[in-house]
């Protein structure tokens, strides 16, 4: 299954914004920069995740933005229903006449709840613990 960039970056966002110190902020500006993405898609996927209340807006001078939750009770399966439209294949019958003897969208829908029960057992937590690369990587050490 292939996640959308939407989903993609935004899984980002909730991996750097997990890797900030407690209580500290940063601005869309930077998570953008990080990922080398645009400013304008990052504010849609921020705003979202924020609607979810996976992430923490707070306006102002002294605003910016941080996780909404802590990273160890983010489940990455839970950003990813919230966040993803995960209909694998159009199965409408105007779209498919095959849709009444089908058996694809059965098997389709398991591999489907496979990934996302594989996905329920880690956090964004579990990203950023022992993982000092990612964390030089991220420029947070």
């Amino acid at each position: 299954m292939q996640l959308t960039n939407f989903t993609d970056f935004g899984l980002r966002a909730l991996i750097y914004l997990g890797s900030l110190p407690e209580g500290e902020l940063t601005s869309i500006t930077v998570v953008t920069e990080t990922f080398d993405v645009s400013r304008n898609h990052m504010v849609k996927i921020i705003n979202k995740l924020g609607q979810e209340g996976y992430v923490k807006t707070i306006r102002g001078k002294n605003g910016g933005i941080c996780l909404g939750k802590p990273a160890d009770q983010i489940i990455i399966g839970d950003v990813i229903r919230a966040i993803e439209p995960l209909q694998v294949v159009n199965c409408a019958p105007e779209f498919c006449h095959i849709t009444p003897a089908c058996r694809l969208k059965g098997a389709l829908a398991k591999a489907k709840q496979a990934f996302l029960d594989e996905l329920d057992k880690h956090t964004i937590q579990d990203m950023l613990t022992d993982n000092s690369e990612l964390l030089i990587l991220l420029k947070r050490i």
